[in-house]
């Protein structure tokens, strides 16, 4: 049975345990094995096995049988256990609630018991009390005090506590029959006030907060106890202002009261509040007027820069001073006392802001025309000027005499620079200093001031003198200025925008001036393009006058009709090479004084004029075979000179104006098929033909057939 045991192995698998089983009898291995295989006797292990197992199975039964059998008797007994002790618990806890009303009967009586000597008992220490009063009070109506507590200088504290009882008393007694006993009462009274407030004074010199505390507590009761207050509050500021920065000081002085206040009074939260009060009012509202005084009406300028200084640190002190316990609204108590220093100067806030911008504004602009020799002309208003400039937009035609401006724009970044930044701070002292149901109003003020000055008396101003300094088309080597002013303008107008976004947008974002604001923007940025596009329209005239110039000048008629065909030695004419240059050069003038898309349109109107140029000159002469090449050559280094431009329009059309010059050499039997090509099939045939008549063979019969 031991060896039957021992091929048991957890986990248990059937066919391992029979494979374990062969390999331990003798005989049952394979064939190959060291013995030969014996199934008889591997039949009868088998059979031997499958009884012990059988015998091995009765006896766990039997033992699981016995095990069951334990554990139903042991179950039992533990129920039954449990039965006993849930009863023994019901018992307890019987008992506990008997106890438990017994205590609260108990406690009942107690309380009566206590209630009913409480009653007795108060009444006992009242008349005690009472007697002790009347014994005080006697003495001072016998006019001697015998008493330790009052001749006893360590026992002020009890004295005080009887002479205010007293003094009470005295109060409710008739005048005529207590006259002299209560005026007696009275000045003991206030002699002990006056001690007591002396004694607090002499324990905060020498630093002993516990005594201070006491003394403080004895006075809360007493008419005094606010002198007492004003006693700690005084003596706290002496020494404390040592510093040249009276904000740091008060600080750190509110700070270090701070700290000590909460051990000495019974209020803390009310004292602090008056000490600061105290420093707002006193000091720092002296402080504040001998800094503004000096200056409000001599000098606009500091007195800004003072007020807007003095208000920030005034106010940072109050965001410093949040942190203290103050009482419930401390914001509010805060906000006036930062008030009742300023009210008399935030009142007109404005209109000196406003006043001082103005002068200011005025001035940077003046020192820059003195600067520049420069006597401001005036531009006019009203209907006279009105008109001329609806007529100015509608006929582009110079209305008055042309200014020579000497090349100067009359546009300055540094005074741009210089008014945007009196306006910045302009903004940054509204902001602070108004009142937040005017501060979008005021910031409305400051930036009609700045669109007054920028935008009309300097970028306007400008426009205008260089509109009028544009010469007229037909002008020869007109220098064309009008390119610098817009580069400046547009320079400044960014400027401009940046600001108003930056500095005035959060001003009145939430306002109704918000829409006047953006209203009256757009109207001055509308107002500055349109002048631009006049200005920048009549230089484009007076580019393509001075390209007519060039080309009357330089351009022959030989040229293209050379006496001696054979002998033609340029590549291209003197007229198109001045030309070239000149349009490079204003090509590039014009890329360096725009940005963005406006870059391609005013390229895309100049090259379409450009082209319309050539087109008309080019229609003027009589091409023979040489001379006709000649032009092609001229035409290929305009073509040239338009991918400058990088306009696909502009370069179509060259490409169109060189394959029509093809006609002007092309063999007469082979016209209809150029015309026919692929960049000429969609042009009128009467433009077409405008170019094969300028043949100077046009005329021959063949050419005229060939092309009819």
């Amino acid at each position: 049975m031991a060896t039957t045991a021992e091929l048991f192995e957890e986990p248990f698998v059937a066919d391992e345990y029979i494979e374990r089983l062969v390999w331990r009898t003798p005989g049952g291995g394979s064939r190959g094995g060291p013995e030969a295989f014996d199934p008889k006797r591997l039949l009868e292990e088998f059979v031997n096995h499958i009884q012990e197992l059988q015998i091995m199975d009765e006896r766990i039964q039997r033992k699981v049988e016995k095990l069951e059998q334990q554990c139903q008797k042991e179950a039992k007994e533990f129920a039954k256990k449990v039965q006993e002790l849930q009863k023994s618990n019901q018992v307890a806890f019987q008992h506990f609630q008997e106890l438990d009303e017994h205590i609260s009967y108990v406690a009942t009586k107690v309380c009566h018991l206590g209630d009913q000597l409480e009653g007795v008992n108060t009444p006992r220490q009242r008349a005690v009390e009472a007697q002790k009063l009347m014994k005080y009070f006697n003495e001072f109506l016998d006019g001697e005090l015998k008493s330790d507590v009052f001749i006893n200088s360590e026992k002020i504290k009890e004295a005080a506590d009887i002479i205010q009882k007293l003094h009470l008393i005295a109060q409710e007694l008739p005048f005529d029959r207590f006259s002299e006993v209560k005026s007696k009462i009275a000045s003991k009274y206030h002699d002990l006030e006056c001690q007591l407030i002396q004694e607090f004074t002499s324990a905060q010199r020498r630093g002993e907060i516990s005594r201070m505390r006491e003394v403080a507590a004895v006075l809360l009761h007493f008419k005094g106890y606010s002198h007492c207050v004003d006693v700690y509050i005084k003596q706290c500021q002496e020494g404390a202002y040592l510093r040249n920065d009276i904000f740091e000081d008060a600080a750190a002085l509110c700070q270090r009261v701070n700290k000590q206040v909460g051990d000495i009074f019974s209020n803390p939260e009310t004292v602090l509040a008056k000490l600061i009060q105290n420093v707002f009012e006193i000091k720092l509202q002296s402080f504040v007027k001998e800094q503004l005084e000096e200056c409000r009406k001599s000098d606009a300028e500091q007195y800004l820069k003072n007020l807007y200084d003095l208000y920030t640190r005034t106010s940072s002190l109050s965001s410093k001073l949040m942190e203290f316990n103050l009482g419930t609204d401390k914001q509010t108590f805060l906000s006036k006392l930062i008030k009742s220093i300023f009210i008399s100067y935030l009142e007109n806030y404005i209109e000196v802001e406003t006043g001082y911008l103005k002068s200011r504004s005025a001035m940077i602009l003046q020192r820059y025309y003195d600067s520049k020799n420069h006597q401001k002309r005036s531009i006019g208003t009203g209907g006279i000027q009105d008109l001329k400039e609806r007529i100015r937009q509608r006929t582009n035609l110079p209305l008055g005499p042309s200014i020579d401006t000497h090349g100067e724009t009359f546009l300055s970044q540094e005074v741009v620079v210089n008014l945007l930044q009196e306006t910045k701070q302009a903004f940054e002292r509204c902001h602070r200093l108004s009142d937040p149901s005017d501060l979008p109003r005021n910031a409305f003020r400051i930036f009609t001031i700045l669109v007054e000055f920028l935008c009309i008396e300097h970028i306007d101003y400008a426009l205008e003198t260089g509109l009028a300094g544009i010469p007229s088309s037909d002008s020869r080597n007109a220098n064309l200025y009008f390119l610098d002013v817009v580069q400046q303008a547009n320079t400044i107008f960014h400027l401009f925008d940046k600001q108003f976004n930056d500095h005035l947008m959060p001003l009145i974002s939430s306002s109704p001036k918000l829409s006047e604001c953006l209203q009256k923007k757009k109207e001055i940025i509308e107002q500055m393009e349109m002048k631009l596009d006049t200005g920048i329209d009549r230089t484009l005239n007076c580019m393509i006058g001075q390209m007519k110039h060039i080309l009357a000048a330089e351009q022959k008629k030989t040229d293209f009709k050379p006496e001696d065909e054979n002998n033609v030695l340029i590549q291209y004419t003197n007229a198109c090479v001045k030309v070239c240059a000149y349009v490079r050069k204003q090509v590039e003038k014009i890329k360096n004084s725009m940005d963005g898309k406006n870059v391609d349109t005013v390229l895309m109107e100049l090259g379409v004029r450009f082209h319309r140029l050539i087109y008309e000159h080019l229609q003027q002469y009589s091409y023979s075979c040489m001379g006709g090449m000649l032009a092609i050559c001229d035409v290929a280094e305009y073509r040239k000179c338009a991918k400058d431009f990088k306009i696909p329009m502009v370069l179509h059309l060259f490409d169109t104006l060189h394959a029509l010059c093809n006609l002007l050499v092309v063999a007469p039997d082979n016209l209809k098929q150029v015309c026919s090509g692929e960049q000429l099939a969609n042009l009128d045939k009467n433009i077409l033909h405008s170019f094969v008549q300028l043949r100077a063979d046009y005329r021959s019969a063949r050419l005229a057939r060939h092309f009819s």
